[in-house]
């Protein structure tokens, strides 16, 4: 038996085809993969659970302080942005670990640099929250 033949006989399943959709098909599918990927969050990430667990109660309550419409959109923002840090800290953490698991000196600098990231944008949200409430 030839390392062709073998190659053949271990992968038995078609390649996958990446199909480019376009229109509403490509919309609907955006969609789905980003409900999956906050599924996949929500479930997987104990950092995200925690900031959904100050999101909420907060967005709440800018929404029923006596502020304007504009500041409290500008205080959700703030919120959402700590949100996506966390989102694009973990898409970091992902892609280092499938490169590979052993020890790294810019691996390891990539998640100290993207954990920064989210620990700025708590920062920004603090005192964005201190400026718009602070009388």
């Amino acid at each position: 038996m030839t390392l062709s033949t073998t190659v053949k006989n271990v992968n038995t399943k078609p390649p996958k085809i990446v199909v480019k959709r376009q229109g509403l098909m490509r919309l609907l599918f955006t969609c789905k993969h980003t409900f999956n990927g906050l599924k996949w969050m929500c479930r997987n990430e104990a950092a995200f659970q925690q900031e959904l667990m100050l999101f909420v109660p907060l967005t709440l309550f800018a929404c029923v302080a006596n502020i304007t419409a504009v500041q409290s959109a500008i205080l959700v923002i703030a919120l959402l942005f700590v949100l996506f840090a966390e989102l694009v800290n973990t898409a970091i953490e992902v892609v280092v670990d499938r490169i590979g698991l052993e020890f790294n000196t810019l691996s390891g600098l990539a998640k100290d640099i993207s954990s920064a990231f989210v620990f700025v944008s708590m920062l920004m949200a603090a005192i964005v929250w201190w400026a718009v409430l602070w009388p």
